[in-house]
């Protein structure tokens, strides 16, 4: 499996989950069955530039949205060299509730949830975590 096809298969998963479409309704729409659409979520099978471009068109996203974020772990310079994705979050829909709370929230309250969450995110030997860019 190559971890690009697995990235952009994590981007299609999360992406049906957010429209509510099953992998069957995905599957009929793009003209494959529901195995197919297994094997490109989980990266197990290459989905081709043009089923790509399809199943972009249904899920209502550009198809550069499948790639963006993925990036070079800039620290392993020089080293062979693994794509990490800096929108992996999407694929958790814990995260993506969390952020579909926080945007209704007025100005105000945000400011405070981002204060209170940045103050939980102290590591085990007392380092602030930060937030990949």
């Amino acid at each position: 499996m190559n971890k690009i096809d697995v990235l952009v298969g994590k981007r299609i998963r999360a992406r049906r989950h957010a429209m509510g479409l099953s992998q069957t309704e995905l599957g009929e729409a793009i003209g494959v069955k529901f195995q197919q659409i297994q094997k490109y979520e989980t990266g197990a099978n290459r989905v081709s530039a043009s089923r790509l471009w399809a199943v972009a068109e249904k899920l209502g996203v550009d198809v550069v949205y499948f790639f963006e974020g993925i990036r070079r772990d800039e620290e392993a310079l020089g080293k062979e060299q693994d794509p990490v994705d800096k929108m992996e979050f999407l694929s958790d829909r814990d995260a993506i509730e969390m952020m579909e709370l926080y945007r209704k929230l007025p100005q105000s309250q945000r400011a405070a949830v981002l204060a209170f969450m940045r103050s939980m995110t102290v590591e085990q030997d007392g380092n602030k975590l930060s937030v990949a860019n």
